[in-house]
């Protein structure tokens, strides 16, 4: 067994914990603490490793070099607070690995145990019994065991029999997993991860299959463009492009000025020079004449053309630079996260700048929040996460962001983004003025929900049986029913309702218009004094959201 890490096979390490991770992020997902089907560490862990793992090539080839660059990847695609403790891990891991051309296994130890100490620090409130433990106690473990003899065989056996160990034990540190019946969702995603990485250097070279991440196949129907039609909307042209030193300089070469002629040939452009390859995206009706002209200056790595008349769903290019109409600059500006285009649309209505589609087990990522600030023109943009797993992702996108200042509200449901967007009044106040009573407006509010049970458990004195509804708060569970409606009402009721002067109803994608009215009347029967406002939010997961106020 080798001693010695270097950039080959330290890239080959991540691609194996990629792919053992997505061979069991079902496992993953299904370890998650509250009783409904919205487990998403799995797939956020595994976007977010995915994301290093497939960050193009930039030529460097020295452990420092590919470190560096698998931990920027992870940066911009991290997902949720696994994802960004998982991002910061490999950050701390690349720092400890700057300028090396190879490392061997104390150097590497050193450098996953300030993988630990960055990982610590990106958490404001570090709770034990979580990621952080799991990994810190295992890198504790195999790097007291290093010696003189040690090769990388022997650490990960200690790594790893330590990380399990350690994952066993996170119930008795968190009394929400002990009482689930479960351990750490994302300690064990981290398993997984080092486990491939394990599997990486017994067996070399790893070869990474194409995954969907679980989205369903594209389905074109061709009848919607006959012989009779018109080109309305042109193609969604998108390609890789590698530069050629027999076709351009390549030194020399402008992203600038090859944007320009994009913009001058359609719209929607996006372009990003890394290294010798060019990302393009553009809506062009003559798609010929950019790839013609295009070719000037190198060969194709990829391409696809779209009749958007037939497929209005294109491809999103990471790292991408989007072209806007630019807005006035104002003093302030506002992003929020939301899911479900009522929900979308009411934020809209209310003043938001953008709207990130995301939420409960589909969570954005660092780079979607750096996007949309590119599209807010202000001096100080306030972000309203509206999901405790969120955030994190918000401040990391936050630090890294350098032309506005960013200012994240720590909202953990819509409805405390809805109360603190609705009654925020800005005029005249100074950044710090404003996060204030943002907050203040957040903290006056409560949320409840109403979704389907994933499994039979207990909880808070509620005996829930799969496949009923229950109604929670600040995750305590209040209700169990096998109708919607009722869960909701015995929810309201636990809530204390009719103490509040407006209740706010979000009816969810899978809440029926029958279902929503009815409970519509429900409460209006019962809380008379009240003011009772439905809304077709559209949600998933949740059939109810209800807010008080």
């Amino acid at each position: 067994m080798d001693r010695l890490i270097d950039g080959a096979l330290f890239e080959n390490m991540v691609k194996g914990g990629a792919e053992n991770l997505y061979a069991n992020k079902s496992v993953v997902n299904d370890l998650n603490v509250f009783p409904i089907p919205d487990g998403d560490t799995g797939d956020n862990m595994y976007m977010t490793i995915d994301s290093g793992a497939s960050a193009p090539d930039d030529g460097k080839k020295s452990l420092g070099g590919v470190a560096a660059r698998i931990a920027h990847g992870m940066l911009l695609g991290a997902r949720g607070n696994s994802g960004v403790i998982l991002s910061r891990i490999f950050a701390g891991i690349a720092a400890g690995l700057r300028d090396l051309e190879d490392a061997d296994v104390c150097t590497f130890g050193k450098a996953l145990q300030r993988g630990s100490t960055e990982a610590y620090s990106a958490v404001s409130v570090p709770v034990e019994g979580t990621i952080l433990t799991v990994f810190r106690d295992a890198v504790t473990y195999a790097g007291d065991r290093i010696e003189e003899g040690s090769t990388l065989d022997t650490y990960f056996t200690d790594l790893i029999s330590e990380l399990r160990s350690s994952l066993e034990r996170t119930p008795e540190l968190l009394d929400v997993l002990k009482e689930a019946g479960v351990v750490d969702s994302g300690g064990a995603g981290l398993v997984y991860i080092v486990e491939g990485m394990r599997m990486a250097i017994d067996g070399g070279e790893i070869v990474r299959s194409s995954h969907d991440g679980g989205a369903a196949k594209k389905h074109i129907d061709v009848s919607t463009f006959t012989e009779d039609s018109e080109l309305e909307f042109g193609y969604c042209t998108e390609f890789l492009m590698r530069l050629q030193r027999s076709k351009t300089d390549i030194d020399k070469f402008d992203i600038n000025e090859f944007t320009e002629f994009l913009k001058s040939m359609g719209d929607s452009v996006v372009s990003f020079r890394d290294g010798t390859i060019v990302k393009v995206h553009v809506h062009t009706m003559t798609p010929g004449q950019v790839l013609n002209e295009c070719q000037k200056y190198g060969e194709f790595l990829t391409l696809k053309i779209e009749n958007m008349m037939l497929q209005h769903n294109e491809t999103i290019i990471d790292n991408r630079t989007e072209f806007h109409v630019e807005k006035p600059r104002r003093k302030f500006g506002t992003v929020v996260v939301a899911a479900g285009e009522g929900l979308k649309e009411t934020f809209r209505s209310l003043g938001a700048d953008a709207v990130v589609d995301g939420g409960q087990s589909m969570n954005p990522s660092s780079g979607d929040f750096i996007r949309a600030f590119d599209t807010v023109n202000a001096d100080t943009i306030l972000v309203f996460p509206n999901n405790g797993n969120v955030i994190l992702a918000a401040k990391q996108a936050a630090k890294m962001y350098d032309k506005a200042d960013i200012r994240v509200i720590p909202t953990h449901t819509v409805g405390e983004g809805y109360s603190a967007l609705s009654m925020l009044d800005v005029d005249g106040k100074t950044p710090d003025e404003a996060v204030e009573e943002a907050k203040t407006y957040a903290d006056g509010v409560f949320t409840g929900f109403v979704s389907p049970a994933g499994r039979n458990t207990e909880m808070n004195g509620v005996t829930i049986i799969e496949g009923d509804y229950i109604g929670y708060s600040d995750d305590i569970v209040y209700s169990d029913s096998a109708d919607k409606c009722e869960a909701a009402e015995i929810l309201c009721d636990k809530l204390d309702a009719g103490s509040f002067d407006v209740i706010l109803l979000f009816s969810g994608k899978t809440a029926t218009e029958e279902e929503a009215q009815r409970l519509y009347g429900i409460l209006q029967s019962k809380y008379e004094d009240a003011e009772i406002i439905m809304i077709d939010g559209g949600q998933p997961l949740h059939d109810f959201i209800i807010v008080l106020e």
